[in-house]
């Protein structure tokens, strides 16, 4: 059976509960919590009990304990993925939607997604989805705005003259019906009693 790893000899299990009750992140919490049950000599199974874990976590924890203290046993989180556009590129982006497409050059009226990250490779050799692009570009405060769509042979003038030509009657829905018939129902009982008496 293997030596357990000894904690560092500047802190004691008083010290590290008080930092645990400082501490604003619940994972540091435990864990201090669980070394400082290690302090008052429970063994590291009671302390992997204690903190809902497994001896493995327990002595990972012991050995970023002693080499960083308390400050090595806070989440630690990868960042993600790094940002493929950089503010100059994006700056140059947000500058080639505004200027718009010359239709004679690039054969649209307006950018499309897949356009704009033609573009993007071939500049600066930067590969996105659409969709991607899609979600950097609403973030910047553009959206997408069309024209209403016109069918090709649409003729406004013979619109227009046939707006003008059309008679009131066809605008009307429903025969001519006098305003006095409209209501529904007849004569009720009390209504009719009421009128005789």
């Amino acid at each position: 059976m293997a030596i357990p790893l000894a904690l560092r000899d500047d802190y004691d299990s008083l010290e590290l509960r008080r930092l645990a009750r400082r501490s604003r992140h619940a994972g540091q919490s435990r864990r201090l919590l669980a070394l400082a049950g290690i302090y008052d000599g429970a063994s590291r199974g009671a302390a992997a009990l204690l903190a809902g874990t497994d001896r493995q976590s327990i002595r990972d924890w012991v050995v970023r304990f002693n080499a960083e203290g308390p400050e090595g046993l806070v989440d630690r989180h990868g960042g993600g993925q790094k940002a493929r556009l950089t503010a100059e590129m994006l700056a140059a982006l947000k500058a080639h939607i505004e200027e718009g497409p010359i239709p004679a050059v690039h054969g649209v009226v307006r950018w499309r997604l897949c356009d704009l990250c033609g573009w993007l490779h071939e500049t600066y050799g930067v590969t996105l989805s659409e969709t991607r692009l899609g979600q950097i570009i609403r973030r910047e405060g553009f959206r997408l705005l069309t024209a209403r769509p016109r069918h090709y042979r649409q003729d406004t003038q013979a619109q227009d003259i046939f707006k003008k030509s059309s008679p009131m009657s066809l605008l009307r829905s429903g025969p001519d019906i006098p305003d006095n018939t409209l209501k529904s129902g007849g004569r009720t009982r009390h209504g009719s009693a009421r009128k005789q008496s």
